[in-house]
């Protein structure tokens, strides 16, 4: 692993004469002068090598950034991003891959870009708006601030869904281990048949006294084959027959099962509250995925609910994302506001003058706030109760801001639409907040690009 290609440049094909290549082209020069972003990418990379000037080359820290932008910037997959770098002489110019360089295969990009952390992608992303700052694309001082909400990767979370996924998963893990240790003796019996028969007729049912009996012996169901999981995670724990590498297979098998078994008793405990005892249960209280178990439900304008993460984000004239925060629960949007603004300062080293917020953040105490801070203008798309000339020096400041606040519903839009912001494909709580990260530094690389170019 190295921080950039080779002292001497690969033999390269010629640019394309095309306006999507003068863009990436331009995105290339961003990059190629900011050459921390590598070092911070490398970092990452080596985090478990002892030493990386040895043993093969494969891939930069400067290839892995780039590809990571290409996948992000064109929602491609994977293996689509491995066709794309063999085949596209666009893209694997900018990601630095020479004629005689062999194309990189899927699940070695994959190791790669993964390993980039959420706090890489967010240096990085400050390293790109100072860059943004310096050459007058962006100067920060006016921003727009909203919310939207990220979706997890799951189904919906219906309780005969997430019981039947705690069986088969389970069930497999079992499975695996009857295979694996034939002499291991733990009580076993495949019960996935049967509660998906169950599930089905839950589904299917044409009243609530016949879902309820079938959630019932669901919930019988899916405890049974807890107790077979229990059991077998004590026998795994105590083997020590085979080779010396068989106890390790038995720990990580048990390992499996202990991470499983706790959510699935969730699962049984919520089912049997709301379904059976008729008892509401809080969200707080809630798991809505046994996969991506750090899920929140986020209950947006009393209408829509939707299961992913709340992020915060800030705005400039430039249409860059200046900042985003990724929240844990659903707080209220007046609890934000002057998080947000402090992190502004945090980035230039000043508050904005002039700022315009959605409805939600209104409050007295964050205007006061915001005007101690030095801001000038704070416009709230909503008063609640604050007068005009609260808020701004006039009427025609007001609206002014509050138009201009409505631009960052478009910007929200097309990261959700081009960008792939709407819902993040990537496992475990870690890589979401990566991949919202790697998501804004795309669209904001690609916005200054445009800007640039625009100039030209």
């Amino acid at each position: 692993m190295r921080k950039k290609h080779k002292k001497q440049l690969p033999l390269m094909e010629p640019a394309a004469v095309h306006s999507k290549a003068q863009e990436w082209a331009e995105i290339s020069c961003i990059l190629a002068r900011n050459d921390s972003i590598y070092e911070r990418a490398l970092q990452d990379l080596t985090i478990k090598d002892k030493s990386f000037n040895t043993g093969a080359n494969g891939m930069s820290a400067e290839q892995v950034v780039h590809a990571a932008i290409v996948k992000q910037i064109e929602k491609f997959s994977y293996r689509d991003l491995s066709f794309y770098l063999a085949d596209s002489r666009v893209f694997r110019s900018f990601c630095r891959i020479g004629i005689g360089d062999k194309p990189f295969k899927k699940s070695t990009l994959q190791k790669n870009i993964k390993a980039l952390s959420d706090t890489t992608w967010e240096a990085i992303h400050r390293i790109t708006i100072k860059d943004a700052e310096r050459t007058g694309v962006e100067k920060g001082r006016k921003v727009r601030i909203d919310c939207t909400v990220v979706e997890s990767n799951i189904h919906t979370p219906y309780d005969s869904e997430l019981l039947w996924d705690s069986v088969r998963v389970l069930d497999r893990i079992l499975w695996q281990a009857r295979e694996k240790f034939a002499d291991i003796k733990f009580p076993y019996n495949n019960r996935t048949k049967r509660a998906k028969r169950r599930c089905l007729g839950v589904m299917n049912a044409k009243n609530a006294a016949g879902r309820k009996k079938h959630y019932k012996d669901l919930l019988k169901v899916t405890k049974t084959v807890i107790g077979y999981a229990q059991a077998a995670v004590l026998e795994l724990e105590s083997y020590t027959g085979g080779n010396f590498m068989q106890p390790l297979h038995a720990m990580r098998i048990a390992g499996e099962l202990k991470h499983y078994i706790p959510l699935a008793l969730k699962v049984v405990d919520q089912t049997e509250r709301r379904v059976v005892q008729g008892e509401s249960v809080p969200a707080a209280e809630k798991i809505v995925s046994i996969f991506e178990e750090h899920t929140d439900i986020i209950r947006k304008d009393r209408r829509d609910t939707y299961y992913g993460h709340k992020i915060c984000l800030t705005g400039g004239a430039s249409n860059l994302i200046l900042d985003c925060q990724i929240l844990e629960g659903n707080p209220a949007d007046s609890e934000l506001t002057g998080t947000m603004f402090d992190r502004q300062k945090d980035i230039y080293g000043r508050y904005p003058l002039k700022a315009s917020l959605d409805g939600g953040f209104a409050s007295k105490v964050n205007l006061k706030s915001a005007k101690g801070k030095g801001i000038k203008d704070v416009c709230f798309a909503k008063g609640r109760g604050l007068e005009i000339q609260e808020m701004c020096r006039s009427s025609y400041v007001y609206k002014v801001l509050r138009r201009f606040r409505a631009g960052i519903e478009s910007g929200i839009s097309w990261l959700k639409r081009s960008l792939g912001l709407d819902r993040c494909s990537w496992k475990g709580f870690e890589s979401f907040k990566s991949y919202v990260w790697s998501a804004i530094v795309s669209a904001n690389l690609l916005t200054m690009a445009r800007v640039q170019l625009s100039k030209q």
